[in-house]
């Protein structure tokens, strides 16, 4: 599960590319790491700065999985906290995160980025929690961006499930000193 939301926000971070053009560069219907690392580095950097990122759980279904571990999942999803964005992690931008995406246990399928907006649908395989697709539909700039991820397959152990989380992040001022 972790992977699955690592890779997720590298993915919404790429939200900001400024293409058009899916990330399979050669047209093979596969989309390799060094292809997902060449179209971050089209994309707007990040404005450095104080930001607050939120979660909020959607929708859950965990068959048989039973209410307290729901609403345990519930819990550990629906958040959020603030953090600092510093100059020189912005001026790196998103490729490095693109990078550790796609070298994780995950595989895009499809990453499709036009102005701000992004359409991707990846997939995960967890170590012993079976594979995981997501999808991820959102819209990202410069000091914010929004993304919401559905998730199909092995819901955190607990069997074929399904899960729609919504995420966003905003930059809300300068880091503290």
């Amino acid at each position: 599960m972790r992977t699955v939301l690592i890779a997720g926000a590298a993915a919404l971070g790429l939200a900001g590319c400024g293409g058009g053009t899916s990330a399979d560069a050669d047209g093979d219907g596969e989309i390799t790491s060094a292809e997902v690392a060449e179209k971050a580095e089209e994309m707007v950097k990040p404005e450095a700065g104080q930001y607050r990122a939120t979660s909020e759980l959607v929708e859950l279904e965990a068959p048989g999985a039973p209410p307290q571990a729901v609403e345990l999942m519930r819990g550990m999803m629906d958040n959020s906290f603030e953090y600092c964005l510093t100059q020189e992690e912005a001026d790196r931008g998103f490729e490095e995160m693109a990078r550790e995406s796609q070298d994780s246990n995950c595989t895009f399928e499809k990453f499709d980025v036009n102005g701000s907006a992004i359409d991707a649908a990846m997939t995960c395989t967890g170590d012993g929690q079976g594979t995981m697709r997501m999808t991820m539909q959102g819209t990202g700039g410069r000091t914010s961006s929004e993304m919401t991820m559905t998730m199909v397959g092995n819901v955190a152990g607990q069997g074929e499930g399904r899960m729609v989380m919504k995420t966003s992040h905003e930059r809300i001022g300068d880091c503290p000193a």
